[in-house]
């Protein structure tokens, strides 16, 4: 059977659509097995990178690949469908054998290539895929289990490739990427960027006027691919940038055997459990040493987690909702916890707007371990509130997606450590009458012990009462 002819159609074009396709066209011959382009908005880096995949997957067929298949990363699902599949329809439809399948916005032609438009907004809906190459469009946005533990596998037995495209939206995951692809040496992999300014794809009148209209934050980031403005609507991006600055978020962050942990919980069912592992010391610096999330898993496992890291455990941070009784068993999960050998402490419940300050009073004493906290750290600096497209405003809540439960957790561990800080803020009083000698004031003694593991149990080992 012959092989359909890709049709390059003449047009008469404006000067800058010729900019943008000879940059495009350059790209197309620097491309490696895996790429990160990161470009100004109206770049034509999504339409660009749709192209490549489908001619990559074609190409992979002519070699003698069976059942090519593509796909396409979005954040979210609606999003995948919203900017790129009328682009896939586009550049698709001269293959005279294509099969669309819109419900699942996949596309077939020659025969059995496929390409696919996926959401990350569920990455463990993706596992068991093969894949043969892959784009994932604005990663900085995206969990980063999608490529760690997804992708990164199923490309691995037919040698695929992958690229990443967007706009800087801090130093975010994204942000990691470049940086691993402009490593020299780096043979498989390939990085670029292209700031607005330099490539003239946008015409300098056209920018000027964005740049009246918009804050110098948000330009920046969007027209010249700044890397060290903050996320917009982002809640805690400039504390960690400032921590991240200071060298407060390193790997010389480490676990100090001669002190407890306190672990901090978000307790989901079908959604993500997230915990936070955190030590602090007499100065009130706080360590976060660790960090764990899993979904669709007991809460046996995540008992199981903590007795197998070589941690001795304080107390157990757990959000107010894991106190309320269940309809089907009629135990609360705190109660099933205590069960499995894991005491636990349930937070003072307050609103997401006092737990965001708490959390804003926390992070300046916080150190963090950069790679073993680096899934968790991504989500605190994703978390943000949501957009008003409509009227271009933020709304006062946070957008729902995967950054919600580390983000949640990470608030217990504040709320934990010190309470409902803007009550605290409206009535600060001193207790006069208060003796730093009497034993029962004394951390850790008597009555006000609070260990982590039930009496009688081997999962992890017991609390000094004289750790300070």
């Amino acid at each position: 059977m012959n092989e359909p002819e890709f049709v390059i159609r003449t047009v008469k074009a404006s000067p800058e659509v010729l900019r943008r396709k000879y940059y495009q066209r350059y790209l197309a011959t620097r491309l490696r097995r895996f790429n990160v382009l990161v470009c100004h908005r109206r770049f034509g880096k999504t339409v660009f990178a749709i192209n490549q995949l489908i001619g990559k997957v074609a190409m992979k067929r002519k070699a003698g690949l069976t059942r090519p298949r593509g796909y396409y990363v979005a954040p979210l699902f609606r999003q995948a469908k919203q900017v790129s599949w009328d682009y896939l329809l586009d550049a698709t439809k001269q293959f005279p054998d294509l099969k669309v399948n819109q419900a699942e916005l996949r596309v077939d032609f020659l025969g059995d290539c496929r390409v696919q438009l996926l959401g990350a907004d569920n990455p463990d809906s993706a596992r068991g895929i093969y894949a043969d190459e892959g784009v994932f469009d604005e990663y900085g946005q995206m969990n980063p289990k999608m490529w760690t533990e997804v992708f990164r596998p199923a490309l691995s037995d037919r040698m695929g490739g992958a690229t990443f495209i967007g706009t800087p939206q801090g130093r975010n995951g994204f942000h990691r990427q470049y940086k691993f692809a402009m490593r020299p040496g780096n043979k498989e992999w390939y990085g670029c960027l292209y700031r607005a300014s330099k490539t003239n794809i946008i015409t300098p009148t056209e920018l000027a006027s964005a740049r009246e209209e918009m804050a110098e934050e948000e330009y920046q980031q969007e027209f010249e691919c700044s890397w060290t403005a903050s996320i917009l609507g982002a809640y805690y991006s400039k504390l960690l940038n400032g921590l991240d600055e200071a060298g407060r978020i390193s790997d010389k962050v480490i676990y100090d055997p001669a002190l407890p942990v306190i672990t901090a919980w978000d307790l989901g069912m079908d959604d993500e459990t997230s915990i936070w592992f955190v030590q602090q010391d007499m100065y009130g610096a706080v360590r976060v040493i660790d960090y764990y999330s899993n979904n669709n898993e007991g809460l046996e496992h995540y008992v199981k987690v903590l007795s197998q890291k070589p941690y001795t455990y304080s107390e157990n941070l757990l959000p107010h909702d894991a106190a309320v009784r269940e309809l089907g068993t009629g135990r609360s999960r705190l109660e099933v916890l205590r069960s499995l050998g894991l005491n636990g402490r349930i937070v003072p419940r307050s609103s997401i707007e006092d737990g965001i300050q708490a959390v804003r009073t926390l992070l300046p004493k916080c150190w963090f371990s950069e790679t073993k906290t680096s899934q968790g750290l991504e989500a605190l600096r994703q978390y943000r509130k949501e957009m008003d497209f409509k009227g271009e405003t933020f709304k006062s809540k946070a957008v729902h997606d995967w950054s919600s439960h580390p983000a949640d957790s990470f608030r217990t561990l504040a709320t934990g450590l010190y309470g409902d800080v803007t009550r605290q803020s409206r009535a600060v009083r001193a207790e006069m009458e208060y003796d730093v000698f009497d034993p029962a004031n004394i951390r850790g003694s008597g009555n006000n012990r609070n260990p982590a593991i039930a009496e009688g149990c081997d999962l992890v080992g017991s609390v000094d009462d004289n750790w300070y």
